[in-house]
């Protein structure tokens, strides 16, 4: 990639004015490393618009000048993609607003920079719910969530991002603004040129403000945590979860014990959760807008659970301060994770059925090539999206085990393609996983991709390392 001229870089900042760039190295740092310390990037400049009207200018001029664009949002990503390596940054931090809030329509329009969390606020200020959630909601923005389709704890119910959109406004790769800001359920006029955009992970035009779809607040709510013997019980435990309840399960997260056992090793203020310590967890939340309807259903699926042996232990939350505490242990896994050092780290996903007999396979597989090898797996079992987490055998080098990744992740998505699934579950591709991507796509899937991409960015200058 041809570094920016001068001349392109006089001309960015020219159409942004003095506050909507940045070229000061200590000011661009934080912006330039993944959470996990494994990518690394560097840029020659940090644009940060503060109106779709300036990012569409800044566009304007680098498709002009050939000037390839990393988009950003809060920087949560996993797999790279939002950090250049030597492309201009563009940060959405600035672009701020909630434009709209529709009760009637249950319908909530924001700019990209607003985080997950404020979205979820500005919802239950007006009596709705948002629902999408997950650890990293306090930084995540709504861009970056729509560029990579996240899902997080609540998909079995509502669905991931793309589920959750109605409408996007984004500015395309040639400058001009897709304006597809509609509140609408139904339009059938055409192909969904949204879809394209969610899941693009910036390939095919940067998102600057969505209309997102809202949801009554269910006002009764309970919340448990179960031990079991395997994850063959959770999986029919969790086909009892949806009968009991009606429909009404909204997260139904698997955890092994070394996940949990780390957690509470390296985290602080956490504590067992049950009386004792089975092999496998699953947090179960259930809610209703009927009063007491979560409660009761939730007691009558854990008194058949017991009944049939599918559950050994179960701690039923009395209070917002033990749900709280229960969910921190699920939403802290990754965290626990990080001071152990050299893993090799999988979001993947597989059918329901299938998940059991992929651990049980992955397992198996992974011992082989590397004996001593500490497994941690947790996810969401009712979308069959599991973290697969492979740690280093205590005492060994980590970076010698880190050396051995490529190998180990290649047994495990071979595994995964075995069982119809998918390398990339909800975090997307970015610059780790777009190569190995290609061993599991066919050539059509490719084509068609290629296709979009080089219709809507011919010069390929919108994110230009991730995907086809």
């Amino acid at each position: 990639m041809t570094p920016p001229s001068p001349a392109a870089l006089d001309a960015l900042k020219a159409a942004l004015g003095p506050d909507g760039w940045t070229d000061d190295p200590a000011l661009i740092a934080p912006s330039l490393t993944e959470w996990r310390g494994r990518w690394t990037g560097h840029t020659p400049l940090m644009l940060i618009p503060r109106s779709t009207d300036e990012v569409a200018r800044a566009v304007a001029v680098c498709a002009e000048h050939g000037v390839a664009i990393t988009p950003q949002g809060g920087g949560t990503g996993l797999v790279g993609g939002q950090i250049p390596q030597g492309e201009v940054l563009l940060s959405l931090k600035k672009m701020r607003a909630v434009r709209d809030l529709s009760p009637l329509d249950d319908a909530l329009t924001v700019e990209a920079g607003v985080t997950l969390l404020e979205a979820q606020e500005a919802a239950t200020a007006a009596g709705r719910v948002f629902p999408l959630s997950l650890a990293a909601e306090g930084s995540a923005t709504i861009g970056g969530v729509i560029s990579t389709n996240a899902g997080g704890v609540a998909v079995l119910r509502y669905g991931m991002m793309r589920d959750l959109v109605l409408g996007i406004e984004a500015v395309m790769a040639d400058g001009r603004v897709f304006n597809g800001l509609k509140r609408l359920r139904k339009d059938n006029t055409g192909y969904d040129l949204k879809q394209l955009l969610i899941g693009a992970e910036g390939t095919l035009g940067v998102v600057t403000a969505a209309t997102l779809k809202l949801f009554p607040i269910q006002r009764d709510r309970a919340t448990a945590m179960v031990g079991l013997a395997s994850a063959r019980d959770a999986i029919e435990l969790l086909a009892r979860a949806k009968a009991h309840s009606g429909g009404g399960v909204e997260a139904f997260e698997l955890m092994k014990r070394l996940g949990l056992a780390l957690a509470l090793k390296h985290i602080p203020d956490t504590r067992e959760p049950l009386d004792t310590t089975p092999p496998w967890y699953v947090l179960i939340e259930i809610a209703s807008a009927e009063p007491g309807g979560a409660g009761a259903a939730m007691e009558r699926l854990l008194a058949s659970a017991f009944d049939d042996g599918l559950i050994t232990d179960a701690a039923l939350a009395q209070s917002d301060a033990q749900r709280a505490a229960l969910w921190r242990l699920r939403e802290e896994q990754s965290a626990a994770l990080k001071p152990e050092g050299g893993g090799w780290k999988h979001d993947v996903s597989v059918p329901v059925s299938r998940i059991a007999d992929f651990l049980d396979e992955a397992d198996t597989a992974l011992q082989r090539f590397h004996l001593g090898v500490r497994i941690s797996a947790f996810g969401h079992v009712g979308d069959g999206n599991l973290h697969y987490d492979v740690l280093r055998p205590e005492g060994e080098d980590p970076a010698a085990f880190i050396a051995r990744w490529e190998q180990g992740s290649r047994i495990v998505h071979d595994i995964v393609a075995r069982f119809e699934g998918s390398i990339s579950a909800e975090h997307g591709l970015g610059r780790l996983k777009t190569e190995e991507a290609r061993r599991y796509k066919s050539d059509v899937e490719i084509e068609m991709m290629r296709a979009v991409r080089a219709a809507l960015d011919p010069q390929r200058i919108m994110n230009p390392g991730v995907l086809f």
